[in-house]
């Protein structure tokens, strides 16, 4: 393809570097070889012992109710097994909720009436990105209405969503949160950043490098008009109002970015903080709690009290055969108390793997990964879920069944 042609001669600087990039972008679109916004993503049907674990009854029992003809018609594979999309393990908590109402909760664990939308700020730390990703798609699974906020400008969650866009602002994108926050009169509702995704009940708003745009904005706001913090959180409180009876719980993936931040501390009902158990990760985690704590004082100072119904920290890349981040841990333990998760994430190769193909290993099968390694795995972050999962039961005065089911879950898999 010739290039085009001549740039004119008064070009300046900024002007060359914009040009230059996009005529290298054309060229990779050409080629199917630019990253972009993919819309077309599916996720993998689910087996029935898979099914089972996931809604905590028997395998028998389901293959029985398909027998019967009585919920969702599954796909039936070779030698007669049968797998069930998201969608249809969704249509079968329905069936089941109505069918035995008595444990109605236990198959659709959606909010009711007079429990408030819980709001968890996963904030910037190690592995965070992964564990926002595990935590949204797993609240997913379990039947929850979730919606994952990407407030990182440089997109490290929409990337593994399969959202992907270079650092050049393009007009057929999907905005990210900056155009439900912005101060100017082009400000539009949240509902229309709002992405659909590939797992039923999971809903996702990405992030872009539109986001320097409001951290720019709001630290001008700072220094000029001295509105400081607040001015810039609140708005995302009102956003996030806008969809309160949508969801069931939203996951906010915090980046580097001060007052997008601080907006997701306002916003939320929960924090969630993660370290590697290494000495240099806990003393960038307790810069992290400063911070943390400084921008909930500016919050409070500004005559809105800050009202976490938890705030949990959890040890994520852990090498449990490593007596230094046993003795991590063990600090962790003593400093924290009950605010540290008894559950942890391994170090997983498995993990790893599906990282690098942008994907979650609920998205893979064992076979992809090593069925070993990807059991072992899904334990930790099973057993991890199940606890955030019972805090929410909690909070919502219902009763604690989540890390029941997933002890038991481990030790079939351990057996």
């Amino acid at each position: 393809m010739p290039r085009s042609e001549n740039p004119p001669q008064m070009e300046i600087t900024s002007e060359r570097i914009q040009r230059l990039t996009k005529e290298l972008w054309d060229r990779l679109i050409e080629r199917g070889a630019a990253p972009k916004f993919r819309d077309d993503r599916t996720l993998r049907s689910f087996s029935l012992g898979e099914v089972a674990e996931i809604l905590g009854v028997s395998g028998s029992y389901l293959r029985q109710l398909s027998i019967d003809g009585l919920g969702p018609t599954p796909e039936l594979g070779t030698a007669g097994r049968r797998s069930y999309t998201l969608r249809q393990i969704n249509e079968l908590r329905a069936y089941l909720a109505s069918a035995r109402q008595k444990e109605a909760l236990k198959f659709c664990p959606r909010r009711r009436e007079g429990e408030k939308l819980q709001i968890i700020s996963v904030a910037a730390g190690s592995a965070s990105t992964t564990t926002s990703l595990y935590l949204a798609q797993g609240l997913a699974l379990q039947g929850y209405r979730v919606l994952a906020i990407d407030l990182d400008a440089n997109g490290s969650l929409s990337k593994m969503f399969g959202y992907y866009f270079p650092d050049i602002i393009f007009s057929d994108h999907p905005a990210s949160m900056y155009a439900a926050l912005r101060y100017d009169d082009d400000r539009v509702s949240v509902r229309s950043v709002i992405q659909s995704t590939h797992f039923d009940g999971l809903d996702f708003v990405p992030g872009t490098i539109e986001l320097f745009r409001f951290e720019r904005q709001s630290r001008q706001r700072y220094h000029s008009e001295k509105l400081r913090y607040p001015d810039a959180s609140i708005r995302m409180v009102d956003a996030l109002k806008e969809v309160e009876e949508d969801y069931d719980v939203v996951v906010i993936h915090c980046g580097g970015e001060s007052f997008l931040t601080a907006g997701a501390y306002e916003a939320a009902t929960g924090v969630l903080m993660t370290v590697r158990p290494q000495m240099a990760d806990i003393a960038s985690m307790a810069m992290s709690v400063d911070y943390y704590s400084h921008s909930v004082s500016l919050i409070e100072k500004a005559g809105r009290p800050v009202n976490h119904d938890f705030t949990k920290y959890l040890v994520t890349r852990h090498n449990p055969r490593d007596v230094s981040q046993q003795e991590a841990v063990a600090l962790l333990r003593d400093s924290l108390g009950d605010d540290l998760l008894t559950a942890a994430v391994w170090e997983s190769g498995a993990i790893r793997q599906a990282s690098m193909k942008n994907q979650s290993l609920y998205e893979l099968s064992a076979g992809e990964v090593g069925r070993s390694a990807y059991e072992q795995a899904m334990e930790t972050l099973n057993s991890t879920n199940a606890e955030v999962m019972d805090i929410l039961s909690k909070i919502w005065g219902r009763p604690p069944m989540y890390v029941a089911r997933a002890s038991r879950t481990a030790g079939k898999a351990s057996s």
